[in-house]
């Protein structure tokens, strides 16, 4: 919370627990004209916690991520892509010799009832091409982002590029996104015009 103050100068919003991973959350919205749903996640492994059975998602148990976030603080290492039909999706993926991993149900407690959605999980919680293959979400009834109160932050571009560049940008379109891959170093970058000016956050 506090790197969110300094660095995009914003409060995150509410967010929760989530008891299969034994980590919490962060929110607000960062939605746009061209990203209507869009929103920022600050997730973290919930300290009070039970530790989960399986290995936790987004790579947070992963000991040179760890050292790198303690090392450079808070980053952005990944983005999460919502579709309708995850398990087809998974399905197309697979297809092109992909592993998202497993299509598992998850949920956390809020104030206006209970959250579900649907997401891919590999066992060893990896991110693949380095954290730019988005993982893939299928909301229930409620999508969090419409109760979500305005933070005045927006997504203005989100910039993605890698050495396989062809390949995730087949992988992306396969699930009807188009977006421009370049092929250098891995890196993730969003742009986020913020009440203090226009900041970059990148892995």
């Amino acid at each position: 919370m506090a790197w969110c103050e300094a660095s995009l100068g914003i409060t995150p919003g509410p967010g929760g627990q989530h008891p299969l991973m034994g980590t919490h959350n962060r929110l607000f919205s960062i939605a746009s004209t061209d990203f209507p749903l869009a929103y920022f996640e600050i997730i973290a492994v919930d300290p009070q916690a039970q530790a989960p059975a399986r290995r936790r998602w987004f790579d947070l148990d992963d000991a040179s991520l760890q050292a790198r976030v303690r090392r450079d603080g808070p980053q952005l290492v990944h983005w999460v892509v919502r579709v309708d039909d995850a398990r087809s999706a998974v399905a197309l993926w697979q297809a092109q010799g992909l592993d998202p991993g497993e299509v598992i149900t998850a949920s956390r407690s809020t104030p206006g009832g209970l959250l579900q959605w649907q997401i891919t999980v590999r066992p060893d919680g990896r991110r693949l091409f380095d954290g730019l293959l988005p993982t893939l979400i299928q909301w229930g009834p409620v999508h969090p982002a419409t109760a979500m109160p305005q933070a005045g932050a927006v997504l203005e571009k989100l910039a993605l590029q890698h050495p396989q560049a062809a390949e995730l940008a087949e992988a992306l379109r396969g699930i009807g996104l188009r977006l421009r891959v370049h092929n250098a170093p891995a890196r993730l970058a969003a742009r986020l015009r913020t009440p203090g000016g226009t900041v970059e956050i990148c892995s």
